[in-house]
């Protein structure tokens, strides 16, 4: 297997809450699919919280709690659902295709949210912290 999406969508989900998922499979583009999966199938609010828990999870199981951020996991979350709401698409890869700013220019995405590195900032890798200049 070379990427995440040689996996259905319901095995993703379910090897990726196992801790079963091969690392090497979780890439930006596997965070942005377990968002969309999750903001599909169970909302916006159950996906910030039930995606936290997992990826949190799954980088202690691997000895890597140091790539946890809270802010930006929920951050990716919100920014999906935004375009989710949008989408005409019905699968995950017509969905990035749609919409390729979530897979090429993300950084961009948060930075006009942000006006702060939320991706160093210790108090955004352990708590959420809300937008400084744009809402989600």
């Amino acid at each position: 297997m070379k990427t995440n999406i040689d996996l259905s969508d319901s095995e993703f989900e379910k090897q990726f809450k196992a801790g079963n998922l091969d690392p090497s499979l979780f890439s930006h583009e596997a965070h942005l699919r377990l968002a969309w999966i999750h903001v599909s199938k169970y909302g916006v609010d159950t996906a910030c919280k039930e995606i936290s828990n997992q990826i949190l999870a799954y980088v202690t199981q691997l000895g890597k709690t140091d790539k946890f951020n809270k802010t930006l996991t929920i951050a990716a979350v919100k920014t999906v659902n935004h375009f989710v709401q949008k989408s005409k698409s019905n699968s995950f890869q017509d969905f990035i295709t749609e919409f390729p700013i979530l897979k090429y220019n993300f950084k961009d995405l948060l930075d006009s949210h942000y006006g702060f590195d939320i991706f160093n900032s210790e108090k955004a890798k352990t708590q959420y912290v809300e937008p400084d200049l744009l809402p989600f």
